[in-house]
Parts: structure tokens; C-alpha cells; sequence
């Protein structure tokens, strides 16, 4: 299945829609305004929440739960690792995949074993994030969707340190 996720332009807090292959919308995620760290709720276009993303706090590298009907099925944490980035999502139950690819380009893909399960392409001739992501038939859209949107969330955390860190105005 092919999708397109699309960050809207003006929002109070985090929000994005999910569009099909004839850009018809089917899911959207709103994030809580005042939170301590990211949560955001994936729904339907009906509202019924499909998925509930809560960012880990105090960890040594980055970490999110993602939650259906109240229990944790699903964790992406970023991997450690000395030259490249590298996550994984960890189901609850069934194979754990593995992300690897560009992540300075927004470029990559979820394994699971040898076989690529999905892929994730960020366009940059958009007023917004916005990313194209093909899965394959039979994985789970939703837990691959809300990996895609905490990856943005861990890489954005990451981009904005930096540039805090490099601002003139930051003690040394």
C-alpha cells in the first residue's frame, strides 16, 4: 500500500494527515499541545483511535511506546551505533524490524530479516514534512505509519539541539 503523510502547515501542536494512493484521507494524528514529551493520538478519519504514540523520557537513547486499546504493543528506539543511525521496532508480539537507510535525506527502509517490509522517502519540494511510504501487503500500516512519525519526531529533537548548540546566543 502506498501513502502519503503530510504534516499540516498551521496546527496548534503536532498534526498530520495520512492520504491513500488517489490522496484520499484515512488516518491523521494529533499530538497533545502541553505534555511532558511527544504523545500523539493516530486515529481514523471516523476518530476512533487506532494507536496512541508516548515519547519515553529519561532514557539514554530515544524511545517511544506505541499503544492499541490501552496496552503497549510496539516500541521504536534509536539504536546505538557509531557512524550511521539505525532504529528498531520492536513488537510486542511477532518480528522485530530493523530501520536503516539516509537518514540525512530522510531515506529508509524497515526490514525484517533480509526482506524490505517498507520503505520511507521524505519529499523536500513541500511547504511541509511530507513523506511517501510504501509498505508491503500483510504488515502492519499502522505500527510502520506511527514509526515513521516517531523517527521525524527523534531526528526534528535532534536537529534542533544542534542548532540551539551552535547559536551564538548559547553559553559556551
Amino acid at each position: 500500500m502506498r501513502y502519503v503523510m503530510q504534516q499540516k502547515f498551521w496546527a496548534w501542536g503536532d498534526q498530520l494527515h495520512v492520504y491513500d494512493e488517489q490522496h484520499q484521507p484515512v488516518f491523521w494524528a494529533k499530538g497533545r499541545v502541553f505534555s511532558w514529551g511527544h504523545q500523539l493520538s493516530f486515529q481514523d478519519m471516523q476518530g476512533n483511535e487506532l494507536a496512541f504514540i508516548k515519547q519515553k523520557l529519561m532514557t539514554w537513547m530515544s524511545q517511544y511506546e506505541i499503544h492499541r486499546d490501552g496496552q503497549r504493543f510496539a516500541q521504536v528506539r534509536k539504536n546505538f551505533t557509531w557512524f550511521t543511525k539505525k532504529f528498531t521496532l520492536e513488537m510486542v508480539e511477532g518480528d522485530s524490524l530493523v530501520i536503516q537507510g539516509d537518514f540525512w535525506d530522510h531515506r529508509y527502509q524497515f526490514r525484517c530479516d533480509d526482506r524490505v517490509v517498507a520503505k520511507v522517502d521524505k519529499a523536500y519540494w513541500a511547504w511541509t514534512d511530507t513523506y511517501g511510504i510504501e509498505t508491503e501487503e500483510g504488515e502492519d500500516d499502522v505500527a510502520i505509519l506511527c514509526s515513521t512519525i516517531v523517527i521525524d519526531k527523534i531526528l526534528d529533537d535532534q536537529q534542533r539541539r544542534r542548532s540551539n548548540s551552535s547559536s551564538p546566543l548559547s553559553p559556551p
